[in-house]
């Protein structure tokens, strides 16, 4: 729809959908006139971009190499890609994106559909949109019904890491510690440097490539046993954990689970443990959802809000437990 003016406080502001992008803005105006000629503007600079522009002509093979020059997350672009190729980016609504992650996954779960299909997609896009390449776009989500994660609990994870160290294996002792200890996901774990290591200050530099941002975790005392015991030169561009990524942990990390005699639980099974124990400890959501990386307080709480189903919490209340 054409663009609208509308008043807030004293400034006349517009907004409405041009070329399938939508726009608002403040067009700094008190008086209505004025505004409405700003806003005229605004919306035909924007057919502009679209019809005349780089947008016009984009390709979605151009925006991917785009997003991979970048140093974005590769993962999972390779099908969306060869699915698109050429594709001019104006001609891709939401729905095609879904229409899109179910060809590409048909027997998938919504989770994977979401995940593996409609995000990437949609980033590739998005980053254009940064560039001024195009418009952004949005896309409907699968629904996906919030599962119950199971945790590990403190005494799993000792128990999988001494077996791991019985068994030879102390980088893997050190990765379940580490995710347990800081949050941190199999990937992100996996891809940590020696460089990203500062034992004596007791911290390391997460990169979160979900999120794509870097956090800052405190390493408790297990945790920096756990990694001074892993033998390596801790030359700064070696892995800390010496597995390539977090695919190659799987089978190594069953069998441990089994002959240490405990349930089978994955690896991100220690960053659900993580958030459920500091709820548990009386830790607030928004210090966990910082201290291990969620994006924001309602992901804590949409996921782990259960560990707080104790009734007898109350008891607090009067300082009895």
């Amino acid at each position: 729809m054409p663009l609208k003016v509308i008043k807030r406080n004293k400034t006349w502001h517009y907004q409405g959908t041009v070329a399938g992008g939508r726009l608002r803005g403040t067009t700094g105006a008190t008086d209505k006139r004025i505004a409405e000629r700003i806003a005229a503007e605004v919306e035909n600079k924007a057919w502009q971009r679209h019809l005349d522009g780089p947008g016009a002509t984009l390709t979605f093979a151009q925006a991917a190499i785009a997003y991979r020059q970048a140093g974005r997350d590769p993962r999972f672009l390779e099908r969306i890609e060869d699915f698109w190729k050429d594709t001019l980016v104006p001609k891709i609504t939401g729905e095609a994106i879904r229409q899109m992650a179910r060809k590409l996954y048909p027997a998938a779960a919504n989770a994977t559909l979401n995940r593996q299909g409609i995000v990437p997609a949609q980033a590739i896009i998005n980053y254009a949109a940064e560039l001024d390449w195009c418009a952004s776009i949005k896309v409907k989500r699968f629904k996906v019904n919030a599962k119950r994660k199971t945790p590990v609990t403190r005494a799993w994870v000792e128990a999988f890491a001494m077996q791991a160290t019985q068994d030879g294996l102390p980088h893997l002792a050190a990765l379940c510690l580490f995710m347990f200890g800081t949050g941190a996901r199999r990937g992100e774990a996996c891809a940590l440097k020696w460089s990203d290591v500062e034992l004596f200050q007791r911290k390391a530099l997460i990169n979160q490539t979900k999120i794509d941002e870097q956090r800052e975790a405190h390493l408790s005392s297990p945790v920096i046993a756990a990694l001074a015991n892993i033998p390596s030169n801790r030359n700064p561009d070696d892995l800390v954990f010496q597995y390539a990524s977090g695919e190659s942990v799987g089978q190594v990390w069953n069998n441990v689970s089994e002959r240490a005699g405990i349930k089978k639980l994955s690896p991100h099974c220690c960053r659900h443990g993580f958030a459920t124990s500091m709820l548990q400890a009386g830790i607030d959501a928004k210090t966990v959802a910082v201290r291990g990386g969620w994006k924001d307080v309602a992901t804590v709480m949409k996921y782990y809000a259960h560990a707080l189903d104790d009734p007898t919490i109350t008891d607090v209340l009067f300082g009895t437990n």
